[in-house]
């Protein structure tokens, strides 16, 4: 019996191994990571009224017109684009979002490739909001995009 359970310990870490080899790479590649809960009955059943789909797209149209006018110069068309030469160039940060962005590679053990994704999507954030800067609130809104990261991906 010890035996069995001993070879079900080396397995479960063998998977473990292969699960953070695989996976954690293929997470790593991808801009937003969020987990989505199963919806309750009674949220169905709300006659409460979020944003339309209609007022979503204009938001979304408003980005890609801004995307488009600031890289007309770099032959790209968006930020999903931005190659790390010119997120240098147009995800610069103040003090405190660089610090936000410090504490969060810090304690998430993220990569390298995670740190140029998250800047990306805090770009796209901030043009959803129509700001010529990225604020720490878009850096700690594209950082929360990465919570697969935080429940899969160790260092």
């Amino acid at each position: 019996m010890g035996l069995m359970i001993k070879n079900a310990l080396v397995l479960h870490k063998q998977f473990q191994n292969i699960w953070e080899k695989l996976v954690g790479p293929l997470l790593d590649r991808i801009d937003i990571q969020i987990e989505v809960s199963p919806v309750k009955y009674e949220k169905l059943e709300s006659e409460e009224i979020g944003e339309t789909s209609k007022k979503i797209k204009e938001r979304v149209d408003k980005a890609r017109k801004i995307q488009t006018e600031r890289y007309k110069q770099e032959k790209i068309y968006s930020n999903s684009s931005l190659t790390p030469k010119l997120i240098e160039k147009y995800c610069k940060l103040d003090l405190s979002s660089k610090k936000i962005l410090e504490n969060a590679f810090n304690k998430l053990g993220l990569s390298a490739r995670a740190y140029g994704r998250i800047l990306k999507v805090a770009r796209t954030i901030a043009d959803l909001e129509e700001k010529t800067n990225i604020q720490k609130s878009h850096i700690a809104e594209a950082i929360q995009y990465r919570s697969l990261d935080k429940k899969y991906w160790k260092n």
